[in-house]
């Protein structure tokens, strides 16, 4: 069985609601993250970053960052159909996309509402922030026109990195004022199983 570490209001929401979606047997441990659990000893044996999530493979072996997560889930329960098999240029479009929003958004969003980890200079914190706000302008008008008239990052068929769009969109509001990426957002909130994870997480 899988076991997911987690709390509210951090990257585990992508990899749980794959899980749940996937149908997978996994269990939930939620980590203290106000009382900094994460940063604990016990914790940091699991992940030296002390970072939110890890997951547990039934093997036990952990692995870190969430996009690798989502990455083994999906071709761990290929029947869930969250991903394109791997080999085809369907599925190296669901890897760029992932990757893209694992690196280029997630890290600006990082910057933008934590810059004072990004600069050694206090006073240099504004101007990371700033910074952040501009790519991230710039990053969500590459994905909204990617999106195009399509319903999805992958055209009409609806995938893991999807889910980790929404995830970093309730994170930064501001990108779901877009038409399309707002619609798709919209669209995975009336998802009975995402919505019943969005409230675990405390997202609405």
């Amino acid at each position: 069985m899988y076991r997911l570490y987690w709390a509210p209001n951090t990257g585990a929401f992508a990899p749980d609601a794959v899980l749940t979606l996937a149908g997978a047997p996994f269990e939930r441990q939620r980590v203290d993250y106000d009382g900094k659990e994460h940063q604990g000893e016990a914790y940091r044996k699991l992940n030296p970053l002390g970072q939110i999530p890890l997951l547990r493979l039934p093997d036990g072996e952990t692995i870190t960052e969430s996009a690798a997560m989502v990455l083994h889930l999906v071709e761990r329960f290929p029947e869930a159909r969250l991903a394109p098999a791997p080999g085809g240029s369907a599925r190296a479009v669901f890897d760029r996309w992932l990757v893209f929003l694992a690196v280029n958004v997630y890290g600006a969003i990082l910057r933008r509402y934590y810059a004072g980890r990004f600069t050694t200079d206090p006073a240099g914190a504004e101007g990371v922030r700033q910074a952040a706000g501009r790519d991230l302008e710039s990053l969500f008008a590459i994905l909204e026109a990617a999106l195009e008239a399509d319903a999805f990052l992958l055209g009409e068929t609806f995938g893991a990195a999807d889910i980790y769009l929404m995830m970093l969109v309730d994170w930064y509001p501001p990108a779901g004022e877009l038409p399309r990426i707002g619609g798709l957002c919209a669209a995975l909130k009336e998802e009975p199983r995402i919505a019943e994870v969005r409230r675990l997480y405390e997202l609405n």
